[in-house]
């Protein structure tokens, strides 16, 4: 190397201004060689005890034949190496190498992760098919209880002992569509009326095929004194399966006598019209419908509820259920939706006649040609078409979520298909905004995987009514 070139002064105070010390190393170009250069500083400052030093190391690499090359300037500010273009070249190179791979390595990962996830989705669906096609089987689920521990709490009442035995699990199928017409109006023959005696008013509730009217029903001694009353009908187009199933469903809680409870009491069936039913009025009607009207935000709206007003009306669901579960009846389609409020705010239990017509949203096809409350039902149910008490239960607590929402429909981001699948990997419907985390454990508890370990009615009664009570007390 050449000597070295500075602009720094042997002696001299420290500069006051910003200032810039440059270097110039400069190779001779006679050999290759690699140097290491010390740059020394020393700082004195008043006195020659105090001093700083200051130590600048560099690397300097110089090569043959670089006569013709000058140092540029950058470099001799910064006395860093100069590197010849045909020595800098293999770097270059290497290190676009490296990032192509890196960049492949890249791409390959994603591709990976995003055909491991689609193998996945494919496998539940498969997973789900398999379950589906196994509905025939009378064999319980054996899922483990632990994949719904995070929804347990210990103030829920499994631990309470039920007042009355449970109902032995027995598995119940649609057979709705093996009933004849004429059969089912054999069944309801013996609280037949006369058309005469029904007067139709207001249509309160209209389907595809199905209408539900307000009408009056006409004393047989008194033709002057009537009583209000829901009816049932169907449109001319309904045929004749759907009128089947209009009468067979209306059936399911007559003869049944709970203050919670609304059988129907006569039906008309007289040929060349179409077949009525009849049941008793409330007011305020479908309490699905009275829950979702109860969200309009209007000073003078006369349905406004409080949270003890709807824990209260769950009371009452349960109170009810808690006599079918005695009477060994299983609802199977227990919802907001199938139940009926009036301006006392006591609700009533009914069947489910029509419901797959007037709410259709609420009810899927499953690729088996019914349609199910497939977002209300238990796992066993969705699988393995077991209903129970137990089953019931679990509507329940979906019954109670909706309660708690006034009327938002549950799971409603989850396709229907993937219920199934959802259920059994642990995930349930979130905790409702402003919902105690009491009453959410309620909830909770209502959809373990295993049937054993829900809650019987009689315990939710005691449980929801304790818990009503405690909201009394700071109102």
């Amino acid at each position: 190397m050449d000597m070295p070139q500075v602009n720094i002064s042997v002696q001299g105070e420290v500069p006051r201004t910003l200032s810039v010390f440059r270097v110039e190393l400069s190779c001779t170009g006679k050999v290759d060689s690699e140097v290491m250069i010390l740059m020394q500083l020393n700082l004195t400052v008043n006195s020659s005890k105090n001093f700083t030093v200051l130590n600048f190391k560099r690397r300097k690499m110089c090569y043959k034949k670089l006569e013709e090359v000058k140092t540029s300037a950058l470099d001799k500010n910064t006395s860093r190496t100069i590197y010849d273009p045909v020595h800098a070249a293999p770097t270059t190179s290497t290190r676009v190498f490296y990032i192509s791979v890196g960049v492949c390595c890249a791409v390959i990962f994603l591709v990976a992760i995003i055909l491991a996830v689609l193998h996945l989705h494919s496998m539940k669906r498969i997973e789900l098919d398999d379950s589906i096609s196994a509905s025939s089987s009378s064999q319980g689920l054996s899922q483990p209880s632990t994949q719904t521990t995070q929804y347990l709490r210990a103030d829920t009442p499994n631990n309470a002992t039920p007042i009355t035995s449970y109902p032995t699990l027995r598995i119940e199928k649609n057979d709705l569509r093996s009933v004849t017409l004429l059969e089912a109006k054999a069944k309801v023959k013996d609280i037949a009326i006369s058309r005469e005696r029904i007067t139709l008013k207001d249509v309160l509730q209209e389907g595809t095929f199905g209408r539900i009217f307000h009408g009056i029903l006409v004393d047989e001694k008194d033709p002057h004194k009537g009583k209000q009353t829901f009816v049932k009908t169907v449109k001319d187009q309904a045929s004749e399966i759907q009128v089947t199933m209009m009468l067979t469903e209306s059936c399911k809680l007559r003869g049944l006598h709970h203050r919670n409870l609304l059988p129907i009491t006569h039906v008309c069936i007289e040929e060349g019209e179409k077949p009525m039913v009849v049941l008793p009025y409330m007011n305020w009607g479908n309490l699905k419908l009275f829950l979702r009207q109860c969200k309009l935000v209007e000073a003078n709206n006369p349905q406004a509820i409080s949270q003890q007003d709807l824990v209260d009306m769950a009371i009452q669901i349960a109170c009810g259920m808690s006599y079918l579960a005695r009477r060994e009846v299983i609802h199977k389609d227990l919802a907001a939706r199938n139940c009926v409020i009036d301006d006392t705010l006591q609700v009533k239990i009914t069947d489910n006649a029509l419901s797959r017509d007037l709410f259709p949203m609420d009810y899927h096809c499953l690729g088996d040609n019914e349609n199910r409350p497939v977002r209300w039902m238990a796992l066993e149910s969705l699988v393995n078409n077991e209903f129970s008490s137990a089953s019931d239960v679990w509507a329940f607590g979906v019954t109670l979520w909706e309660l708690m929402t006034l009327g938002q429909t549950p799971y409603v981001d989850i396709d229907p298909f993937e219920m199934a699948a959802y259920l059994k990997d642990g995930y349930r419907i979130a905790q409702p905004i402003n919902c105690p985390d009491e009453l959410f454990a309620v909830m909770a508890c209502c959809w373990a995987l295993d049937p054993e370990e829900r809650p019987k009615f009689q315990q939710l009664v005691q449980c929801l009514t304790e818990f009503h009570a405690a909201l009394g007390a700071y109102v």
